[in-house]
């Protein structure tokens, strides 16, 4: 099982002089998720290298039993540290793809040529694709091969208002995931905020929050069973 995971390379949060980046655990407890169950994994970001984490996920409220894991795993640090250039990667060599969120995919991720490209060719090959929290809103670019956004006619769930609401983002992000899905002809659903949410469409996988990343994984390798 090759697993490939995509990690955004944006940091500034809007212009409220903020950083941002990838959240902590929506890496960790998939990329153990997968690592525990024997997959070969390679981590991409638009620009290699460190990708930025959201310095919030790295807050003592935010840990959890795979965060900890992941700060005392020294190889898993190093994987981190050393993403491969999304442009260097292509569905060919994986069975499936993971993006994990936090705001930064919403500006790069979610614009990127390379990462549309990459999610339609996953999606035309018939592969299991997942996103968890913000990472769906990588899909807004997204085309199914009859030209429609991928997400029209199809059951997601992402980040809710009430989730962005809460973390006072609103205003600052470019768009929300759960308004910008239904504008879209998608068939967005929800559970209560920061509750585990995960939507399963054909060989398409979304969950809401932090709490849905590691049963994302978990539908992803059962995909691949």
């Amino acid at each position: 099982m090759k697993v490939l995971m995509v990690l955004t390379s944006h940091d500034a949060l809007g212009n409220t002089g903020e950083k941002t980046g990838f959240w902590l655990e929506e890496f960790a407890a998939p990329y153990y998720t997968f690592l525990d169950a024997g997959a070969q994994i390679v981590v991409a970001s638009p620009a290699g290298g460190q990708p930025p984490l959201d310095p919030k996920s790295d807050l003592p409220d935010f840990q959890t039993a795979l965060t900890h894991r992941f700060k005392a795993d020294p190889a898993a640090q190093a994987v981190l540290a050393n993403t491969v250039k999304l442009d260097s990667v292509q569905q060919a060599d994986f069975d499936t793809v993971f993006y994990p969120g936090g705001h930064g995919p919403l500006w790069d991720l979610a614009e990127s040529a390379t990462s549309i490209a990459l999610i339609e060719s996953f999606e035309r090959a018939g592969k299991p694709i997942g996103f968890v929290c913000h990472a769906p809103g990588v899909l807004k670019n997204v085309k199914a091969a009859n030209g429609d956004p991928l997400v029209k006619g199809r059951n997601v769930t992402g980040f809710t208002n009430g989730e962005e609401a809460a973390v006072g983002l609103t205003d600052v992000v470019p768009f929300l995931i759960e308004d910008e899905f239904i504008a879209q002809g998608g068939h967005y659903s929800k559970g209560p905020d920061w509750s585990v949410h995960v939507v399963i469409d054909g060989q398409l996988v979304t969950g809401q929050n932090p709490a849905s990343s590691e049963d994302v994984a978990k539908a992803l390798i059962a995909k691949l069973a």
